[in-house]
């Protein structure tokens, strides 16, 4: 089986693959102070769980795919996989690694990891063009070309990060529970701030996709969105212009990094 690790800079999600099939899952905390070995612990522990895995560390696994926007937990996934998967292949996303989507950007060494992994994902599911809305802690919107090609995107605060800052910056507001109120006219501060959150970033998304669409294509009827990302079930049913919902999408492209380059390793 493939283990897929995709670590964003607050949470990390794994995947377990067999074949194009995912059947595990799991959501940890990305803790940048974690070392190699509390991380091979915590792997050992989530995976030991599971009926199809062996009890020992690297039983039933074939192959690691990560991608990380947090260097320092790479480094160490990196001592992970050197120490205690040393005889399974592993592919870490960065620059030289194959992705089959050409970069169009000013510096496409400064393009997160997971953006182009969302990308790939997209094209292979979808093909272009194609926008990928990914909800996490910042709200990112990348743009694929007809032809397959990353062209560049938007980012915007992420959801949690605008309601840590309203409680923080708000002498007579506090963090709330990011939820649907009960409707759009807030009858109290925390409905009226879950109304701000939620259809807030849904007119963000709408107005965005819409502008980038009309780039992105002569009819933007043609482009695809696609929405990822813990936070995106929060404005599915609000925003107008999401087409698809693939909450691994990330995981889902590292499957697809790893088939093209695990033949080169």
């Amino acid at each position: 089986m493939l283990l897929t690790i995709d670590v964003g800079n607050t949470h990390t999600v794994l995947g377990l693959f067999d074949g194009d099939d995912i059947v595990e899952h799991w959501r940890i905390s990305t803790d940048a102070r974690r070392t190699a070995d509390e991380l091979a612990v915590l792997l050992q522990g989530l995976m030991g769980m599971h009926p199809l895995l062996g009890d020992d560390l690297g039983d039933g696994i074939d192959g690691i795919a990560i991608c990380a926007t947090v260097p320092s937990v790479l480094h160490e996934l990196r001592e992970v996989t050197r120490r205690y998967y040393g005889d399974v292949p592993a592919v870490l996303v960065e620059p030289g690694v194959k992705t089959g989507v050409p970069i169009l950007t000013d510096n496409p060494k400064e393009v997160g990891a997971d953006r182009i992994i969302n990308a790939v994902a997209a094209v292979d599911l979808y093909g272009g063009p194609a926008i990928v809305v990914d909800f996490g802690t910042a709200t990112t919107f990348d743009a694929v070309s007809a032809r397959g090609e990353y062209v560049g995107g938007v980012i915007a605060p992420g959801i949690e990060i605008s309601v840590e800052a309203l409680g923080v910056r708000g002498a007579q507001l506090r963090k709330i529970e990011v939820a649907r109120p009960r409707s759009v006219i807030g009858k109290n501060t925390v409905e009226a701030m879950q109304s701000g959150i939620i259809y807030g970033f849904a007119g963000q998304v709408d107005g965005v996709v819409n502008r980038m669409a009309r780039e992105l294509a002569d009819d933007p009827e043609d482009v695809t969105v696609i929405a990822t990302g813990g936070l995106a079930p929060m404005v599915l049913g609000e925003s107008s212009v999401i087409d698809e919902h693939e909450p691994w999408l990330t995981l889902i492209g590292l499957r697809l990094v790893y088939e093209r380059n695990v033949s080169r390793l």
